[in-house]
């Protein structure tokens, strides 16, 4: 009987939308601490040992304030301002990082997670030897520390992306991108587009990559991802556009590579999109994130 080998669902995306990770803090934080979205990161803290209460004054689609009496991890994907209140004294120990999403809020991982996962560390398996080797190499100062830890951390970012794909109910994630990798029909026809997003992906092509009828596809896809196929794949090429744009890489040698068939129809898809040309966009985004790139058209 023929069996079809196991679905990498993230390498194609992370190849394209890196996460990187930079170690902010190891050690015991003592009183108030603020993390302001203002600051342009997410992040992601491993509480080790001792007790937290976390508040959040913006409070929009998170618990206004939280406790943690045990071991927990929490993973803020995006900009999102909280703060720590810790026992004035004695603190509790963190290992913490700062996370940098390729794209910035255009990230299709970043946009499919909620603004905040807390969970305790016991509930989340696969978390162990990495975060033992992270914690080792942050309780004392070694050559290249830094880059280590700034690698292990992505390590874990990886494998608890892996885990949220395996439990999206655990986590409370809404459907999107995110439960619809987690459906193995509908992660053959997702990653084959993120693989090959200039191919001719028409409803039929996309359902029979998940070995489904097209009525059922569209049925389930709309309902795991919350969203038509057509609309997915659009969305997925123009943040591939956005991407390449950032990258230097102007529009009219980004049409064939992305399925349309001449840049001004990648012109018209991308402002249609995203309401602005991408010379616009790019000049916007620039503005933004630093020094303007020239995007000709």
């Amino acid at each position: 009987m023929r069996t079809d080998p196991p679905t990498d669902r993230l390498s194609g995306l992370l190849q394209r939308f890196r996460v990187r990770a930079q170690l902010h803090h190891s050690g015991a934080l003592c009183g108030l601490n603020h993390f302001d979205a203002c600051d342009g990161h997410g992040y992601l803290h491993v509480l080790r040992r001792g007790r937290l209460e976390v508040s959040h004054p913006a409070a929009h689609g998170v618990p206004a304030r939280l406790r943690f009496d045990e071991p927990a991890l929490l993973f803020y994907p995006r900009p999102f301002t909280h703060r720590f209140h810790n026992p004035p004294t004695e603190g509790a120990d963190f290992t913490c990082a700062r996370l940098i999403f390729d794209g910035g809020s255009e990230n299709p991982l970043a946009r499919a997670l909620p603004p905040l996962i807390a969970l305790p560390l016991a509930h989340v398996s696969g978390l162990d030897l990495a975060l033992e080797l992270l914690f080792a190499e942050t309780e004392r100062v070694r050559c290249g520390q830094r880059l280590i830890a700034d690698r292990l951390f992505e390590v874990v970012v990886l494998q608890l992306l892996r885990w949220l794909l395996d439990h999206p109910q655990a986590a409370g994630i809404r459907p999107g991108l995110i439960t619809g990798l987690s459906d193995p029909r509908l992660a053959r026809a997702l990653v084959a587009v993120h693989d090959r997003p200039g191919e001719p992906w028409t409803l039929e092509r996309m359902a029979e990559r998940a070995g489904m009828s097209r009525t059922a596809f569209s049925m389930a896809f709309r309902e795991a991802v919350g969203r038509t196929p057509a609309d997915y794949l659009a969305s997925w090429r123009i943040a591939l556009a956005q991407s390449r744009l950032r990258e230097g890489r102007p529009i009219k040698l980004l049409a064939d590579e992305l399925g349309y068939a001449n840049p001004s129809a990648l012109s018209r898809a991308f402002s249609a999109r995203t309401g602005m040309s991408p010379r616009n966009w790019l000049a916007a985004n620039a503005l933004e994130t630093g020094p303007a790139l020239s995007a000709p058209e």
